[in-house]
């Protein structure tokens, strides 16, 4: 698939790069995506929730009432999950969400993002840039030349390039990612994707085979 190259100004250039049709152009395997955006999610969660049993409550061992009598149900402590400030039954702890997948699928899904990107033409090649100081003010004329204002922007990097990564920081729907760290769920999040052509090439070098 042979695209454009564009500058930073979001004018085009006279040259043109091919991208990989076997990275960008396979038919995507909607199961395989679901499955690494489960797990990138999953691993976000902290999985900190916790509550507390019966034996972990501090209260009276007092048996409240007789046991009959009463005409009421039996009870045998304040600790009770029936009674208000009592324990809770079968709440959540502290546990690990994060669950194994392999490379292969994680490879084919993040094939599958770029290829449903490409196919929607939402990706654009920029000449490989940077910016003279670290402002804001830079970062915003460059969505404002590829009309990205207002949508969600990934730029994607070969190296950290801190002049840039400062200039996005304070804008809300841009984010800048290296080609190493690349996921599916940010590929598939962003409305637009705007590859350096360095990043191409090592973007087509990580998922080769």
């Amino acid at each position: 698939m042979e695209v454009t190259v564009y500058n930073v100004s979001g004018a085009q250039t006279d040259r043109t790069i091919n991208l990989d049709d076997a990275i960008f152009g396979i038919e995507p395997n909607d199961h395989a995506i679901y499955l690494d955006v489960k797990q990138f999610m999953a691993n976000r969660r902290q999985g900190t929730h916790s509550s507390k049993e019966k034996s972990q409550l501090t209260g009276s061992t007092r048996k409240l009432k007789k046991q009959k009598g009463t005409g009421g149900a039996r009870s045998g402590s304040i600790k009770s999950p029936l009674f208000k400030g009592g324990a809770r039954v079968f709440g959540p702890h502290p546990r690990d969400y994060d669950f194994k997948l392999n490379k292969k699928l994680k490879k084919l899904a993040r094939k599958s993002a770029l290829s449903y990107k490409a196919k929607d033409d939402s990706i654009r090649v920029v000449e490989d840039f940077t910016f003279e100081s670290p402002k804001t003010k830079n970062f915003a004329e460059l969505l404002k030349n590829f009309k990205t204002e207002g949508k969600k922007l990934l730029l994607v990097t070969t190296n950290v390039d801190m002049n840039v990564l400062l200039s996005s920081r304070n804008l809300s729907k841009v984010k800048v990612i290296q080609a190493t760290d690349l996921n599916t769920y940010e590929i598939l999040d962003a409305g637009r994707l705007l590859l350096t052509e360095s990043s191409v090439k090592e973007i087509e070098s990580i998922h080769a085979n």
